[in-house]
């Protein structure tokens, strides 16, 4: 079943804190909030889903948990009417690992709230004390813990290319995101927003922002590891909106339309290198097959894998086969010309 978000946006309301990479408003494509506008905006989203989606009324934006209780309240009970009249299946909200206690918890399960999503941005005290974020890694630990003991499904919000943040740091806080029992994950590579202390850093020459090659490698290293572990990535990147492409709005960093998809070219393309190697076929020309539903990510965008297999390897993929039969990525020698080709790219 297709599964649609009506996302509400709370742009940092419940949240004092000013991490250095933080400007809400902009995120959210939104600059302000009225409560009375919800209801109107989620019959409105509601008439552009397909009756047979499952709809889900989501809070992104600030820390809803730390937002005034009657308004929290308030807004609850307003996604709850649309749930108990069988119009979205469930709630979904985001909140920061230090804004939850076993109260809230408590106060959640009287809604239906079935996904809570953490920020967590880093398991690294040393990133997280960088970029001002206002709590540790262990209040994370212990609020990954209570989501999931409190019943509810877990997804974990990390970022790549934070300040001071390494490879090895973003890799560690994958492996924790799955070891702490997430359902599911979300990648953000980092954007410098203006009017932000991190555009400050990055315009006095201490920060250095991502380049989009750079942080589609970095994200893809991460995106392994929650793969191989099963922890579904549901997200990579910000969502696009004219907000969020204007030069007005963003200073530098990886703000590309198709992000994504550039991080699962680069997954795709340390997959195939490693099978390639495992084969002891670097070098020679060979066949690729591949599921059909990954075939354009595994080529990358304008088949540039293609061209860094040949350049990096030295192995001429000299045909592509799309495989509606199979998850499996497999490799032959060119002289397997008896495979079935169902769709070539070459």
């Amino acid at each position: 079943m297709q599964h649609c978000n009506i996302p509400i946006f709370i742009p940092h309301m419940g949240c004092p804190n000013q991490c250095v990479f933080c400007n809400q408003r902009s995120i959210s494509g939104r600059k302000s909030f009225d409560v009375r506008t919800v209801r109107e905006e989620i019959e409105r989203a509601l008439q552009t889903i397909p009756a047979e989606a499952e709809a889900e009324i989501a809070f992104f934006g600030g820390s809803f948990t730390g937002i005034d209780r009657d308004l929290m309240i308030s807004l609850l009970r307003t996604a709850q009417d649309f749930v108990d009249a069988g119009r979205v299946s469930s709630i979904r909200l985001s909140t920061r690992p230090d804004y939850l206690s076993e109260e809230i918890l408590g106060l959640l399960s009287h809604f239906s709230v079935r996904y809570i999503e953490l920020g967590l941005q880093s398991m690294s005290d040393r990133v997280l004390a960088a970029c001002r974020r206002g709590h540790t890694a262990e209040q994370a630990r212990w609020a990954c813990r209570a989501v999931k003991e409190a019943g509810f499904s877990l997804v974990g919000q990390m970022m790549i290319g934070l300040p001071e943040s390494t490879p090895e740091e973003e890799e560690a806080t994958a492996r924790e995101i799955c070891a702490l029992g997430a359902d599911a994950a979300r990648i953000y590579p980092t954007v410098v927003f203006y009017d932000t202390p991190l555009c400050a850093l990055a315009q006095a020459g201490d920060y250095t922002p991502l380049s989009c090659e750079e942080a589609a490698k970095r994200s893809a290293r991460a995106l392994r590891i929650l793969c191989e572990r099963g922890v579904p990535c549901i997200r990579i990147g910000l969502c696009a909106s004219e907000e969020l492409v204007s030069p007005e709005t963003v200073y530098a960093g990886p703000n590309h339309p198709a992000l994504g998809e550039l991080v699962w070219n680069a997954y795709y393309f340390d997959e195939v290198r490693t099978l390639l190697a495992r084969e002891k076929l670097l070098g020679r020309r060979v066949i690729l097959s591949v599921p059909e539903k990954a075939y354009s990510k595994v080529i990358g965008q304008r088949r540039a894998n293609l061209s860094r297999w040949y350049a990096e390897t030295g192995t001429e993929i000299c045909r592509v086969i799309a495989d509606k039969k199979t998850n499996e990525i497999r490799v032959f020698p060119e002289e397997y010309r008896n495979l079935k080709e169902e769709q070539p790219c070459i």
